[in-house]
């Protein structure tokens, strides 16, 4: 049998990018991937169409309570289970720290909507279920942001910020289900494929060299699934970048 057989994974925002290749890697050991997002809906399907195992897609914005408690609910209807949760959709845009005016209260709402709210709803929906698995995991998709005063915006660190504690307490809490949060430093994706200047920055600060891929990610998610002793932990994947700060 393959390491995760049997196993059923929600993986939040995986139609590109870190999530897609979180899907793609669990999938590829042998687990049921359910795979989402919030407006992709054709990359999303091609993606669950792709996988290699079981695999289905189910668009929820997960900062609206009512979808990410239906994307929770399809898939128990579904699978009958849940054992990991990868909660990687958020979103941000890029402002300046200094700009107060251009941080408006749309932009600080809808970060902390998608980020937090969005994150919390979904979880606390999924723990019942998670507590029947012999091996529940979640796994949160927070970023260096969150642990140092850096990020697209300030709404968009504090958010991460609250998004690594709320991680710590769930784990508190929660156990035996393990909670853990990968924080990656800049990653090379879709979203960030025009940064040029960002990237280069990175590559010439962190003692590593380049930036993070969807791969360095993925396999920081699978090392926190398959480490049946760790909870509450805030896992840096940043190329050493938060050292050299």
């Amino acid at each position: 049998m393959a390491e995760f057989s049997e196993r059923v994974a929600i993986v939040t925002g995986s139609s590109s990018g870190i999530g897609e290749e979180t899907a793609r890697r669990l999938s590829q050991l042998g687990a049921t991937v359910v795979v989402n997002s919030s407006s992709s809906v054709e990359a999303g399907e091609a993606v669950s169409a792709d996988l290699p195992g079981e695999s289905t897609y189910i668009r929820a914005d997960i900062s609206q309570q009512d979808e990410g408690h239906s994307l929770i609910d399809q898939t128990i209807e579904r699978y009958g289970r849940l054992d990991y949760l990868i909660n990687n959709a958020g979103w941000t845009t890029s402002i300046d720290h200094k700009d107060l005016d251009g941080l408006t209260d749309e932009v600080f709402r809808k970060t902390f909507e998608v980020n937090v709210f969005g994150t919390w709803w979904l979880t606390k929906r999924a723990i019942p279920h998670l507590r029947e698995s012999d091996d529940p995991v979640i796994v949160n998709i927070t970023s260096i942001a969150g642990v140092r005063p850096v990020g697209s915006s300030m709404a968009y660190s504090m958010s991460k910020a609250a998004l690594n504690q709320m991680t710590q307490l769930l784990a508190k809490s929660y156990g035996p289900i393990r909670v853990n949060a990968v924080a990656p430093g800049l990653v090379a994706t879709p979203w960030t494929e025009d940064w040029d200047a960002m990237h280069a920055a990175v590559a010439a600060m962190a003692p590593i060299g380049r930036s993070a891929t969807p791969e360095d990610c993925a396999e920081a998610v699978l090392a926190l699934i398959r480490n049946r002793y760790t909870s509450g932990e805030i896992f840096v994947v940043d190329g050493g970048l938060t050292q050299a700060m």
